[in-house]
C-alpha cells in the first residue's frame, strides 16, 4: 500500500502542484483517510517518498544518458537528460530540489544518485573532481531551474547543449583549474 500511496501522491503532484492533501492521496489511490497514517506520520513524509522516487527516476535517466562511449559525450547527454527530466517533472522536480522536503531528503554528498554524475565527472576530471562535480551540477541545475521559470528561450534548445558542451570542455581539459 506504501507503493500505491506514493504513486497516488506523484500523480496528484504532477496534476495538482505540492498543496496535496493526505485525504486527497488516499481518495486518489482508493483507500481510507487514514490509510496514509499507517505508512507515513505526517504529508512531509509523504512527500519525502515521493522526491527519492523523483532521485530514482533521475538517476535512471542520467545512467541511460550515460551509455555513451566517449565520456564527453556521455557527461553533455546527462545535462541535456537532467534538463528534460526537469521539464517533463516541473512539480516533482521542484520538491526534490527546494524547501523543506528537500532538507528531509538531502545527502552529504549531494542528490541520491548522482554517483553517475560523479563517475562520469571522474573521467574526466581527475583533479578535483569534487570542484567539478559542483560545476556541472550547478550549471546544469541553474539551467533547467531558468527554464522551468520561463526565463530561457526554450524554442533554441541548441543554445542549452551548446553552454554545456562549453562546460564539458572545460571540465574535459584534464580537470586543470585556470590560471
Amino acid at each position: 500500500m506504501r507503493e500505491s500511496l506514493v504513486s497516488a501522491a506523484l500523480q496528484l503532484l504532477e496534476s495538482d502542484g505540492a498543496d496535496l492533501s493526505l485525504r486527497a492521496v488516499a481518495r486518489a489511490a482508493g483507500v481510507s483517510a487514514m490509510a496514509p497514517y499507517r505508512h507515513f506520520p505526517d504529508k512531509t513524509a509523504l512527500l519525502s517518498a515521493v522526491a527519492e522516487r523523483g532521485f530514482a527516476l533521475l538517476h535512471a535517466k542520467l545512467t541511460a544518458a550515460d551509455e555513451r562511449d566517449d565520456p564527453s559525450e556521455a557527461l553533455l547527454e546527462q545535462g541535456l537528460a537532467y534538463l528534460a527530466f526537469a521539464r517533463a517533472h516541473p512539480a516533482l522536480f521542484r520538491l526534490m530540489f527546494a524547501g523543506e522536503v528537500a532538507r528531509a531528503v538531502a545527502k552529504p554528498d549531494g542528490p541520491a544518485g548522482f554517483d553517475v554524475l560523479a563517475r562520469r565527472v571522474a573521467s574526466l576530471a581527475p583533479g578535483d573532481i569534487a570542484a567539478a562535480r559542483l560545476a556541472c551540477w550547478s550549471m546544469v541545475h541553474g539551467l533547467a531551474t531558468l527554464s522551468l521559470d520561463g526565463r530561457l528561450n526554450a524554442s533554441d534548445p541548441q543554445h542549452e547543449r551548446e553552454a554545456l558542451a562549453l562546460l564539458v570542455g572545460a571540465i574535459g581539459r584534464n580537470g586543470q583549474k585556470p590560471s
